[in-house]
């Protein structure tokens, strides 16, 4: 017997924004507060960053590895950013979901966009910068760019910003902690909707007296 039979498919909500925002910086408030949302972890090629830990930020593989996986269609979606890929693993995704665990997502919007047309009821959030200029200001305070590179991102960034029309949540982050807290509201909100719930409340409508 399937043990993950009786359970209702977890949510899954999608977070985007461009590069310098601080998305990845929310998400992990996000999940220290939440222990019941999992994080998905995507495949790339590019090589790690200071700090980051393959499995727990990415699954860091080789250019060869990634194309045989597309070519077995083994992502949900996939992009190339900046000479990188990434991409999202399809059974990863709907061996949680379908397990009854919510689960976040950290892509870009092309991405996002592919992930909607798999998960049409999925939970799509945008995240902003307070404006351009702290965006370029936050760019340069990583500090591992040059200053065209720099230029490249915000000028995709402003491309990608168009996109953010057809989120269903946009937060805009001046301050974390308060972007994290706004975060944390919109996926309570979401567990609390009356389709998610329906187990619970038909419970209702059988009782005897």
């Amino acid at each position: 017997m399937n043990k993950n039979a009786d359970r209702s498919p977890g949510i899954f909500i999608v977070i985007s924004a461009p590069s310098g925002t601080g998305k990845t910086s929310i998400c992990r408030r996000l999940l220290a507060l939440c222990p019941n949302l999992r994080f998905s972890v995507s495949y790339t090629t590019r090589a790690p960053r200071l700090g980051e830990e393959d499995g727990r930020d990415y699954h860091f593989i080789s250019e060869q590895s990634f194309r045989e996986r597309i070519a077995q269609g083994e992502f949900v979606e996939w992009v190339e950013n900046y000479g990188c890929f990434y991409g999202t693993s399809k059974k990863e995704t709907e061996e949680c979901l379908g397990g009854g665990c919510d689960l976040i997502v950290d892509v870009e919007p092309h991405g996002a966009g592919k992930l909607r047309e798999s998960y049409p009821g999925g939970i799509f959030v945008f995240v902003l910068p307070p404006s351009m200029a702290e965006l370029r200001k936050r760019l340069l305070k990583r500090g591992f760019e040059g200053e065209e590179a720099i230029r490249e991102r915000l000028s995709k960034a402003e491309k990608e910003i168009k996109e953010v029309l057809w989120y269903n949540y946009v937060i805009f982050n001046e301050r974390l902690d308060e972007a994290v807290e706004r975060m944390r509201s919109i996926y309570v909100a979401e567990k609390s909707r009356r389709e998610r719930q329906m187990e619970r409340i038909s419970d209702f409508f059988h009782v005897t007296t």
